[in-house]
């Protein structure tokens, strides 16, 4: 099958590829050896989060916080978003000198988004939390969107402009003749001009094809979720200087991470929960909010994802192929990000550059440092 631009990996990042691709007139083939999404795409919370991100990332993370404000006319859905912003928490005065540190960083740099609140504003906001807290940093256009609702948004709406997606389609040998591409997979040849790899934690193995090998690491983060409990928090609720990160959903329930890793065999893609990190991450969150002792966990899950070392991604073109790019790495805060970076690589590979400043996530910089 011939096709202008293949990509592998169906998740957020290579569906959104694929539809800001075919908005400009591309065809366009996405294969995954599972099904889209099947990992992190999948299995993360959900977050919509400008608040704490990298330096380096601020300009694409408020960029991709515009388009999810008005993501509907993007892919004809709402993705169930919300945004009742994000948190912070101090619960001492070197909590805050911590947090305002970050703030004043933002404001050097020309953005107001990040905001200091003092202890009555925060329990306005949440007066359910723990008596013991000072004040916060917060975010109040951040907030959540339900990763399947999105994952499918995103697909339908490219196919709707003709994208074929071939899920369960596993690579077995790729090679460039001439200035095509030719994949061999378990569901036949394809063949197209521009190859984008998209493949998640897998992309490392890509990448080593194009003889450009980055230190990808794969590791499964572990989530859990509720009983449904009544209305009582806002925002997405986060700590200066505790791993807490939950918030409670549309329904009710509460689903709480803070990045902690569960046991993992990529080889076999299994994953083992690891109850007693969870343990700690629930007694955590009853610390800020007592009343919740009770409350039943129902579900625990892992999803795969790939992190670099400096945990911000890859999005370049190619350093040793011509006409491949990469999207990968986005260590366990890719989602918010997805509609941009979409429309960063078709800008990459239809105008030959972005018009954000994407220097900082080229793939070269791990080959400078082999160096």
């Amino acid at each position: 099958m011939k096709t202008d631009v293949l990509i592998i990996g169906a998740g957020l990042m290579g569906a959104s590829t694929a539809l800001h691709l075919a908005m400009r007139g591309c065809q366009c083939i996405v294969i995954d050896k599972a099904s889209p999404g099947r990992h992190a795409s999948g299995s993360n919370a959900g977050g919509l989060r400008q608040l704490n991100r990298d330096p380096a990332e601020i300009p694409l993370t408020v960029e991709a916080a515009r388009m999810w404000q008005n993501i509907e006319s993007l892919v004809d859905s709402d993705c169930d978003a919300r945004f009742t912003g994000q948190l912070r928490v101090a619960e001492n005065q070197s909590d805050m000198d911590k947090l305002e540190q970050r703030a004043a960083l933002l404001r050097s740099m020309g953005y107001q988004h990040e905001e200091m609140i003092g202890k009555q504003a925060l329990y306005q906001l949440v007066p359910a939390l723990s008596p013991h807290c000072v004040g916060g940093l917060i975010c109040r256009h951040d907030g959540y969107a339900r990763p399947y609702h999105a994952l499918t948004a995103f697909r339908r709406k490219a196919e709707s402009l003709g994208v074929v997606f071939h899920p369960c389609t596993e690579a077995y040998h790729i090679e460039q003749t001439g200035e095509d591409w030719q994949l061999h997979t378990s569901k036949g040849d394809f063949s197209s001009n521009i190859l984008v790899n998209c493949a998640g934690a897998w992309a490392g193995q890509l990448a080593d094809l194009l003889n450009e090998p980055v230190p990808l690491t794969p590791k499964a983060l572990m989530l859990m979720v509720t009983e449904r409990l009544p209305h009582f928090v806002d925002p997405v609720m986060g700590a200066a200087s505790r791993k807490l990160s939950f918030k409670q959903m549309q329904n009710g329930t509460l689903i709480i991470g803070g990045a902690l890793v569960a046991k993992l065999d990529f080889e076999l893609e299994k994953t083992q929960i690891d109850w007693l990190q969870l343990a700690n991450s629930a007694k955590t969150v009853i610390d800020f909010f007592p009343q919740l002792s009770n409350v039943r966990i129902i579900r625990a899950w892992a999803g795969i994802e790939g992190f670099l070392p400096d945990a911000i991604p890859v999005i370049s073109a190619s350093q040793t192929a011509k006409n491949a790019y990469h999207a990968f790495g986005f260590s366990a805060h890719g989602f918010q990000l997805s509609p941009v970076v979409g429309r960063i690589l078709s800008q990459l590979i239809l105008d030959g550059q972005s018009e954000l400043p994407i220097e900082p996530f080229n793939i070269s910089r791990f080959a400078q440092k082999k160096s």
